[in-house]
């Protein structure tokens, strides 16, 4: 089994990927391929994507059963004893403003029952 997800591509690889695969949902392809047309399939989507992003997940003999790729991501692949994780980037937006302080007291009036 193979599934090829891709996010801002171009409709003309959308269209060369439904010759090979189908087309489940906008972007989501699924299909049977062998190893190697599965590879010439991952090599036009990464050659073609142009400002896209695109993922691809297949069946695998591996201890979790599949195995991924991804393309243009900004979170990444990586082996961890034998295990592939995500890797997820650490820069997050920091919030500027001040959380309230102390609770209004409709909230005081149903957290605690009273009037």
């Amino acid at each position: 089994m193979t599934v090829i997800v891709l996010t801002n591509c171009p409709s003309a690889l959308r269209g060369f990927l439904t010759r090979w695969l189908l087309e489940i949902s906008p972007g989501v392809f699924l299909g049977g391929p062998s190893a190697r047309i599965r590879q010439v399939l991952w090599d036009e989507v990464r050659t073609y994507s142009g400002q896209g992003r695109a993922l691809l997940a297949y069946s695998d003999d591996s201890e979790q059963g599949y195995a991924f790729e991804t393309h243009d991501h900004k979170w990444h692949p990586v082996d961890h004893e034998g295990l592939t994780l995500i890797l997820r980037p650490k820069d997050r937006p920091r919030t500027t403003s001040v959380p309230a302080k102390g609770w209004s007291k409709a909230a005081k009036r149903r957290r605690f029952g009273g009037r």
